[in-house]
């Protein structure tokens, strides 16, 4: 019997990580590249890493990914469904983009991460708002579950199925559209922190 929390499962299962070439995928978010993790060499099935600190930036981004898909009530659970939404998301960003869809997802998570947020003080009775910087594992945190979250929400009450939207929002992402949930949330995010300084 062998134990969850050390199973691997190699690529033949989830090929999605080996068809695309990892090489020419480039982070320019020097921030953000200590906590991207772009091997494919096999992704971890369980929770490996659950309780050590800062070690989630070990687990592969696509794992990522199709984990926060499941943060959702409708896929909750349910991992190789996940699993197959953003394998045909991927797909779908191939045919749209014409580029290594790892790059266009990079590109997504780059331009949806929030470099500024605000917290709240206390002086006295009165709560202040302050402008403080993002730490770069948030900063990726908030990014993939904003762009899961915008393609959850477009995908309800929708005839488009998950997987276009799911690659739409990542296409939008990447250019730095403001319709794309992910990046008009981090501008909201910026503006906010902005007037707080």
């Amino acid at each position: 019997m062998t134990n969850k929390k050390t199973e691997k499962i190699d690529n033949n299962f989830f090929p999605v990580l080996g068809k695309y070439d990892m090489s020419e995928v480039k982070i320019e978010d020097k921030g953000l590249e200590r906590y991207i993790n772009l091997n494919t060499e096999n992704i971890y099935y369980g929770g490996v890493y659950s309780n050590k600190l800062f070690a989630k930036s070990k687990i592969p981004l696509v794992e990522r990914l199709i984990n926060n898909i499941m943060r959702s009530e409708h896929y909750n659970g349910k991992k190789l469904k996940a699993y197959k939404i953003v394998k045909a998301a991927f797909e779908i960003i191939d045919k749209k983009a014409k580029s290594n869809p790892m790059q266009v997802l990079i590109n997504a998570i780059q331009n949806a991460a929030p470099k500024e947020e605000t917290t709240r003080l206390r002086f006295g009775g009165i709560s202040v708002p302050k402008a403080v910087d993002v730490a770069p594992q948030r900063r990726l945190d908030v990014s993939i579950r904003n762009i899961c979250k915008g393609a959850l929400s477009a995908s309800y009450k929708n005839k488009k199925s998950m997987e276009s939207c799911l690659a739409d929002e990542i296409i939008k992402a990447s250019k730095n559209d403001v319709a794309s949930f992910a990046v008009s949330k981090k501008n909201d995010i910026e503006r906010v922190a902005k007037s707080a300084r």
